[in-house]
């Protein structure tokens, strides 16, 4: 993850500016065909980005219904959101059905969620 946000990202936000620094002082279509691949890289870059905390959103989303399910023998309810969920899975198994009962009824952001655990479970394999 580091790489990619302090390395990838930045190379291309630079070498994008660059590119049209030089089609602004020296517009040939050698300059323009630069600037506008460092365009589409950069696009590129914060798509697959995108995509993949989103398949690690959906991935998060199917352990957690899981874990519900283990636990409790029911489905997750339908009413959690999916930032509730993922506040969710840093809840130990014996605070988890009690937490996301009370994330329900209470309506509690995903902070008021992290704030009320009590044993961190944590997720390290997160990118």
């Amino acid at each position: 993850m580091h790489f990619f946000i302090f390395f990838t990202i930045p190379v291309n936000v630079v070498g994008l500016g660059l590119a049209i620094y030089a089609y602004v002082n020296v517009p040939t279509v050698i300059t323009g065909l630069i600037a506008l691949a460092f365009f589409l890289i950069t696009i590129v870059a914060v798509m697959a980005r995108m995509f993949a905390l989103k398949a690690q959103d959906r991935a998060a989303r199917a352990e957690e219904k899981l874990r519900y399910f283990i636990l409790s023998g029911k489905s997750l309810p339908a009413d959690l959101r999916l930032s509730q969920i993922l506040a969710l899975r840093f809840a130990s198994d014996e605070e988890f059905l009690a937490l996301a009962d009370k994330a329900i009824e209470e309506k509690l952001s995903a902070d008021d969620i992290k704030k009320s655990i009590k044993n961190w479970r944590g997720d390290y394999h997160r990118i």
